[in-house]
């Protein structure tokens, strides 16, 4: 029997998406629907924080309060939409009771977009802003208050002009070497 796999979206209760697919994946092995379930993703990206000198990773859901399904077209059952719409947390399909599946081209989108967020690391959570004061806590300025100038977010560096006895000079670090003064 042939796959032909189609990718659904699900509204959930948002903040509770990962807890969502748990619950999905437990009732597809627990009811033998490994082979119409195929997979359960929640899109993130890695997004990071300065706190207290030190920098923190978490995971940010790109697109809160859904998520994505993945079955086979040719085995889904009115019977598995019902299970799925009844888990806790799940509000609807989209498309609401006749769910539709997305297009190629959405799911190329989507998967694209996935990518691109992969390739392209952690981002900032709070980006800095030019003309905002900032304190150096790395590196040989260590301690040192000043404003940012510049802003490379390819290098993640920054240029902060900082006052050294009694003059300004720019200096470069990076985003890492810095936290933002509230």
């Amino acid at each position: 029997m042939s796959i032909e796999k189609k990718l659904y979206v699900l509204k959930v209760v948002s903040g509770h998406e990962n807890k969502i697919k748990n619950y999905i994946e437990l009732e597809a092995m627990r009811s033998n629907w490994q082979d119409i379930i195929l997979n359960v993703f929640v899109p993130t990206e890695k997004v990071y924080k300065i706190r207290n000198g030190k920098k923190v990773i978490t995971e940010k859901t790109l697109y809160p309060g859904y998520m994505y399904i993945e079955v086979n077209e040719k085995m889904i059952t009115s019977e598995v939409l019902a299970t799925i719409r009844n888990i806790s947390g799940v509000m609807n399909f989209l498309g609401g009771n006749q769910p539709q599946a997305l297009r190629d081209a959405e799911v190329q989108k989507l998967f694209g977009r996935m990518d691109e967020m992969l390739d392209r690391g952690e981002s900032m959570l709070e980006p800095f802003i030019i003309n905002e004061s900032v304190k150096v806590i790395e590196g040989p300025f260590d301690g040192f208050v000043g404003t940012i100038e510049e802003i490379n977010e390819d290098k993640k560096k920054l240029k902060v002009v900082v006052k050294i006895f009694g003059r300004k000079q720019p200096v470069e670090v990076n985003f890492t070497q810095v936290e933002k003064i509230n």
